[in-house]
């Protein structure tokens, strides 16, 4: 029999009215609030459980071999491990000085202010640098088949991972198919680390060796120009002779300009560590202004009067004169550049961070991924409760069908399910 007024077209609480007054007639039970709701007891759930025990026992077997046979067609990866022990982080005298004079020293107080210093070692292992040279040692761009250097620096930094554990340690763990090149990667890390820590300035010592040693570059390209000049100028001119006064005097000045060159390049240095009210400063600016007042009172002539006048009568033996006063001064800044590089060398290498291989990595012999086992635990659990949850629901479905309200919300909930619009039958 038909039921009236139940229509396709008819909106869904206008056909659960007609079922509820059908049934009416019909004699049929229609529950009332609140009965007929989907509670099961322990002893219900087991029956469900043993109802379904086929969907729930073989579903989580079918899905842990689909992972199984998944994770044999995963691409096989190896890890290797090299440990480092960065160097003991004790009160250096950089940093005694810096607490007394209460100044901040650049790259040096920025280290010693890390909460933790391994952070600036695994700040370094991240950086661009030493990933650029990875990637043109290895050839990455043709091992992981990618032609962008952007994208390429990301896989790598994802296949690599750099700790700091509590030990003080810090572990450098790298991922690749190959398992010799992964080997060679994490060592790699380490060689290009050492080198990096050897080129920049870390600690204060360090900063002043490279502040002379730049300096004494300069001086000597300029002692080269001046020597070059002057055998110009006497393959030009010829050689003129010179009296013993006249040279004292010119080596004189010259080593005077040397000595304010080099305590003017000793305050620059200086003020990047110390303020100007310390005492060493102060003395070095005192010093640089007894020699100014030295050279100030040669060169005006006090002293030196007949020699100059004898060396001036001719106009080509003054010019080689000067020459050979720059020769003269840029040979005394340079001797006395070298020996201050060679001290600022001997203080970085007892001040300078050393970081010592631990353990080098080894080629691995057992696979890192794809972990095979885990894969399909994890795999039957999840069908396992996807099955319970399966029998469950459909349990709950053949229930509430049984009763007329809950037949009736279940068409209307398909009704609101349906994207296309049913049309009304004629």
């Amino acid at each position: 029999m038909k039921l009236a007024g139940t229509g396709v077209g008819r909106s869904p609480r206008i056909r659960i009215v007609n079922i509820m007054m059908h049934n009416e007639q019909n004699g049929l039970h229609t529950p009332a609030d609140g009965e007929g709701k989907f509670e099961l007891s322990p002893v219900e759930m087991l029956i469900v459980l043993a109802k379904y025990k086929k969907l729930i026992l073989g579903f989580p077997v079918a899905v842990a071999a689909l992972a199984a046979a998944v994770s044999f067609a995963l691409p096989v990866e190896y890890k290797a491990t090299a440990t480092l022990l960065p160097p003991q982080q004790s009160q250096s005298s950089a940093v005694a000085l810096l607490s007394q004079l209460g100044g901040i020293a650049g790259a040096a107080a920025g280290a010693a202010g890390l909460k933790n210093p391994n952070d600036l070692y695994v700040g370094m292992l991240k950086s661009r640098t030493i990933a650029d040279k990875l990637i043109a040692r290895f050839n990455l761009k043709r091992v992981y088949d990618i032609e962008s250097m952007d994208k390429v620096r990301l896989r790598l930094d994802k296949e690599s991972d750099f700790n700091s554990g509590k030990d003080g340690l810090i572990t450098i763990e790298v991922e690749d198919r190959d398992p010799q090149r992964v080997a060679q990667i994490a060592n790699a890390y380490v060689e290009e680390l050492l080198a990096l820590t050897g080129e920049l300035a870390v600690t204060e010592a360090s900063q002043r060796r490279l502040f002379f040693q730049k300096q004494l570059e300069k001086a000597k390209d300029n002692l080269a120009k001046a020597e070059i000049k002057l055998k110009s100028a006497l393959d030009t001119k010829g050689v003129v002779s010179v009296d013993i006064q006249s040279r004292a005097m010119i080596e004189t000045v010259g080593k005077l300009r040397a000595q304010i060159s080099l305590k003017e390049i000793e305050l620059n240095s200086m003020r990047a560590f110390v303020t100007e009210n310390n005492q060493d400063f102060r003395r070095t600016q005192e010093e640089l202004n007894s020699f100014r007042a030295e050279l100030s009172r040669l060169e005006n002539g006090q002293g030196d009067g007949a020699s100059r006048n004898d060396v001036a009568k001719s106009n080509s033996g003054l010019e080689n004169i000067k020459i050979l006063r720059d020769v003269k001064y840029y040979e005394m800044l340079y001797e006395l550049l070298a020996k201050q590089y060679e001290a600022a060398r001997l203080d970085e290498s007892k001040d300078s961070p050393v970081v010592q291989v631990l353990d080098k990595a080894v080629v691995p012999v057992e696979r890192d991924k794809p972990k095979r086992t885990i894969i399909v635990l994890l795999a039957g659990v999840f069908g396992g409760v996807l099955a319970v949850a399966w029998a469950f629901i459909s349990e709950s479905k053949k229930r509430v069908s049984r009763t007329t309200t809950g037949a009736a919300q279940l068409a209307e909930l398909r009704s609101y399910l349906r994207f296309k619009k049913a049309q009304k039958k004629s």
